[in-house]
């Protein structure tokens, strides 16, 4: 089979799956199969996949085909100009993230401050600050041990000094205190989880569910991360598109006059505070 044949054949099954980018999704398939870049796949369409490769691309398209999402299929995501690896055990970062990652290394900048990242998954948040902020102490916690494991990997093959724990919140951190907390934690509602997107639900329930009203875990985090702040100490938490005024009012009744930051879609999707004792 011809790439040019494997391209056509592959959005034709994707598109039946139902899947929104069946054409997209195979060539991002058909690159990482042979190692060519896009254009190069175009310039050799009518070269055959070999054996090898024509048996690896159709494992990959029977489980894009299924709902995985394509980067669990890939292996892969970029977040802040790095590749991370990705699985069934993380969520996969999302663009909408890179806003709550560029307000944290702004407030950073070349500073040695104490940095923790509270609910890591793939480590995409504390690895990225580690790199932009070499100075910084960074600590990323988890409850998921599978996640942890991710983590590690991303911050290794990255070259990031990152001190990765296994904690549900701040209970491993006792006494710790830190100058900057960051998180992006579960922040759907547990009654619109069936709802989501197919490939959505396919990634770790865990890093999703919010509780009933999604902020289950705002209300646990203002709420014990006074603790943990030094004095003037900020924090940093993505929300959901319609959260911030309801996480403004934890923050502020727990730690400090909240503040928010737009993505680019001009929805407030950080919101934060500064903690003073």
């Amino acid at each position: 089979m011809t790439i040019r044949e494997a391209l056509q054949q592959a959005s034709a099954r994707l598109g039946r799956a139902g899947a929104l980018d069946a054409r997209l999704d195979a060539l991002w398939m058909l690159c990482e199969t042979t190692g060519k870049t896009r254009t190069d796949l175009f310039l050799s369409s009518g070269d055959a996949l070999s054996k090898a490769q024509d048996a690896r691309f159709e494992a990959m398209l029977q489980r894009r085909e299924a709902g995985e999402p394509l980067q669990y299929v890939l292996g892969t995501q970029d977040f802040m100009g790095h590749t991370f690896r990705v699985d069934g055990r993380v969520l996969i970062p999302r663009q909408d993230t890179e806003t709550l990652c560029e307000e944290a290394i702004a407030r950073v900048g070349g500073a040695c401050l104490r940095v923790l990242d509270v609910g890591t998954g793939s480590g995409a948040l504390a690895v990225s600050i580690a790199l932009a902020c070499p100075k910084a102490e960074v600590t990323a916690v988890d409850v998921s041990a599978d996640a942890l494991c991710v983590a590690r990997e991303n911050a290794q093959r990255l070259g990031a000094r990152v001190r990765f724990l296994h904690s549900d919140l701040f209970t491993a951190l006792t006494d710790e205190r830190f100058d900057l907390i960051v998180s992006n934690p579960p922040y759907i509602e547990s009654g619109e989880m069936e709802t989501l997107q197919r490939e959505v639900r396919r990634e770790p329930r865990l890093a999703l569910d919010g509780g009933a009203d999604g902020l289950s875990f705002y209300r646990r985090l203002c709420r014990e991360a006074p603790v943990h702040l030094s004095c003037g100490g900020v924090v940093l938490f993505e929300v959901g598109y319609d959260q911030a005024a309801a996480v403004s009012s934890l923050l502020k009744e727990a730690v400090g006059e909240p503040f928010t930051r737009l993505d680019l879609c001009g929805i407030e999707r950080v919101v934060g505070a500064v903690y003073t004792e």
